[in-house]
């Protein structure tokens, strides 16, 4: 991210020099044109189609406290302090972003993290009571160039599927976990069987993607055919890092139990063309290993951002799976891998860069000769994004040719 120092705000700049020259009610001027616009203020790059300026601002009476930025937006892990203009309550951040950015953010006030309170775009990540999380509320920021997300939101006129929640026991790892499953409209117990989705990470898919509404919108606008989808698991569940770092017993417990048990109890197809593996970050990587360990299960892998820094403990090296990928023989495995170009960081040596292991998982998956759908978005490791790619993955991998 390109240091503040570069780029100034026009508007900022001319209320500056208005106090400076003495006029201080160009303070409350500016106060009162802020409350008729969105913030973070946008404006217009010069000589540049692509990006433009993007000033976030707070309104504080104190000049001691301390106020930052915290978002994907800056150079490293710290939240970007803001600057205050002296005799003022006006602090501000100015950014040089994409025309296609969609990213949320917080303001760090005296030691909490809270959203804008002069943009009404809000960002909701849901508390879950089950195991005491609280979640948050976050800003918004959308550049008028950011992809479309069509199918993410419910429709007035749109038919929904039924979301069940289930308790599945696992004998193999000795644990209990929750699972929902969701059947289309006019679902059907017999006759042809339904292509499925196993989505990891599966209240996250739920509450934030979310996978029933797109699913839902897909369906009635004949894109896809009908899908059930078998959500499993907590993003904040206590065994979900181990669960999710390609680890065996957590993949025979998906196809050795939990895949069992839905089978006998929903209409599901034993085709692998039509059935898909789907995750998000370490979801993302183990739907990666679940269609290396059982192609003759999952014809399809879906990973948003996926976590493929990782390496099993001893290993040296990072990025074991793909390496695995390229030592083992082409399967009957096709893929779609998409990634946030802000999901990086400065230091080329840090494993958790999802960017560049990204795209290279993408080389090795190419160069063994797997179909893979690739695509990277402006925007941070978030659902923000994700919510929108997720259609993406289904209509390129199971999407109805027109």
């Amino acid at each position: 991210m390109t240091p503040e120092h570069a780029f100034s705000s026009p508007k900022l700049e001319a209320l500056r020099q208005e106090l400076v020259a003495g006029n201080r009610s160009a303070l409350d001027t500016f106060w009162q044109e802020l409350g008729q616009q969105e913030t973070p203020i946008i404006e217009s790059l010069a000589g540049d189609e692509t990006h433009s300026l993007a000033t976030f601002i707070w309104r504080g009476s104190d000049e001691d406290q301390e106020v930052a930025v915290v978002s994907t937006l800056s150079e490293g892990d710290e939240p970007d302090a803001m600057t205050h203009i002296p005799g003022t309550d006006l602090w501000y951040k100015t950014y040089k972003v994409h025309e296609e950015l969609r990213e949320s953010y917080q303001f760090a006030v005296a030691g909490e993290n809270i959203a804008d309170p002069l943009n009404p775009h809000k960002h909701v990540f849901p508390g879950d009571e089950e195991i005491g999380f609280t979640g948050w509320v976050s800003s918004v920021i959308e550049m008028p160039k950011a992809p479309s997300q069509p199918w993410s939101s419910e429709r007035p006129n749109v038919r929904h599927g039924q979301v069940t929640p289930h308790r599945i026991n696992s004998e193999i790892l000795d644990n209990e976990y929750r699972v929902w499953i969701y059947t289309p409209p006019d679902y059907k117990a017999d006759g042809e069987p339904y292509g499925f989705l196993l989505i990891l990470d599966g209240w996250f898919y739920l509450e934030l993607v979310p996978a029933p509404t797109i699913l839902d919108n897909l369906l009635a606008d004949s894109l896809t055919p009908p899908l059930v989808a078998i959500m499993v698991g907590d993003v904040f569940g206590e065994t979900r890092g181990r669960d999710l770092s390609c680890y065996p017993p957590f993949a025979d417990f998906l196809t050795g139990e939990l895949l069992p048990w839905a089978k006998r109890n929903y209409n599901l197809s034993d085709n692998p063309a039509q059935n898909t593996v789907a995750g998000i970050s370490l979801g993302g990587l183990m739907a990666a290993y679940m269609g290396l360990r059982h192609s003759d299960v999952f014809g399809n892998v879906i990973s948003q951002s996926g976590a493929f820094w990782y390496k099993p403990e001893g290993e040296h090296e990072e990025e074991w799976l793909a390496r695995q990928y390229a030592l083992t023989p082409k399967l009957p495995l096709r893929f779609y891998l998409d990634v946030g170009l802000l999901e990086t960081d400065m230091d080329p040596g840090d494993l958790t860069c999802m960017l560049s292991r990204n795209r290279h998982m993408r080389d090795v998956l190419q160069a063994k000769g797997y179909p893979v759908y690739y695509s990277e978005f402006y925007g941070g490791h978030n659902p923000m994004n994700w919510k929108g790619t997720f259609a993406n993955g289904i209509l390129a991998l199971l999407g109805i040719a027109t």
